[in-house]
């Protein structure tokens, strides 16, 4: 497999730029060379053949724009966090009379689901509004259709009693699965119930263009596993887009791999997985 320079990928950045509405210049280097390099590759192409081609092919472009972005979530995936959510962010919201949530690069939005179950578990699924974005359009349909692969994801189930089937103290909780989700072992499914598909408001959004799609602010903000493909720059402007969208005393929950460094940093007060406004 062929490694990508600095100067191919000055190139590519510069001619996204120009020919779309994307913007990579804020993307890690790092990761952006691992994912041209493979690109570059799976589809048999030199790279003056594959700069042609995303100018000339619009299908072609949007497509590498989505091989480009990741998208790799689970329902409840790293379940102490979401123990976290449940038994020491959400309940500080029980006497607002409106709770706004937004999950920024929501990808195939199991982590949504997640968050609807609790919220629901706590008795606040009806005065909370959750708000999902992607720049993904075909991840943003999937998250839509709540509709999962049911043997590839066995371990969706695992998390599930870890955080919703479990009490904080170990003591076994009896929520069924067919509260929330259809398990069709013969058609190798997992669909969400209705009433999760519909509540939230999917739109998409490149975190990029330092945009609030939603005319609300946040109680809290989900972004994880984003913003470490981003670089130190893009990181702080994402970190003020957030800042300036949350309530006082509003937190914004990072991957577990993630940290905030830069000037806003001070503007918040990290507790445990949180990032509480100040």
């Amino acid at each position: 497999m062929k490694e990508i320079n600095e100067s191919e990928i000055e190139v590519f950045v510069d001619k996204i730029r120009k020919i779309s509405d994307y913007d990579f210049s804020g993307y890690s280097d790092k990761s952006l060379k691992r994912r041209l390099a493979k690109i570059l590759f799976d589809n048999s192409l030199d790279f003056l053949t594959f700069l042609h081609k995303i100018e000339h092919d619009k299908t072609f472009l949007e497509k590498i724009v989505k091989d480009i972005t990741v998208n790799t979530t689970e329902l409840f995936r790293d379940p102490p966090v979401w123990n976290y959510i449940r038994y020491e962010i959400l309940p500080m919201f029980r006497n607002k009379d409106q709770v706004n949530i937004w999950h920024a690069g929501c990808s195939t939005g199991q982590e949504v689901y997640s968050m609807l179950i609790i919220l629901n578990e706590l008795n606040l699924l009806d005065k909370s509004d959750l708000y999902a974005t992607d720049l993904n359009s075909d991840v943003l349909e999937h998250a839509r259709s709540g509709i999962y692969d049911y043997h590839f994801n066995l371990n969706y189930l695992d998390n599930f009693d870890k955080v919703i089937r479990q009490g904080r103290s170990g003591e076994n909780i009896d929520v069924d699965y067919s509260k929330y989700f259809i398990i069709d072992e013969k058609r190798d499914l997992i669909k969400m119930h209705s009433f999760l598909t519909q509540k939230p408001v999917f739109k998409k959004t490149d975190l990029v263009r330092e945009i609030n799609p939603f005319p609300v602010k946040f109680d809290l903000i989900v972004c994880r596993n984003v913003i470490i493909y981003f670089n130190y720059e893009l990181q702080n402007k994402v970190f003020k887009l957030f800042f300036d969208n949350l309530h006082a005393g509003g937190c914004l929950i990072l991957g577990i791999h993630e940290t905030m460094f830069g000037p806003f940093s001070s503007y918040f007060e990290k507790k445990s997985q949180g990032y509480f406004k100040k």
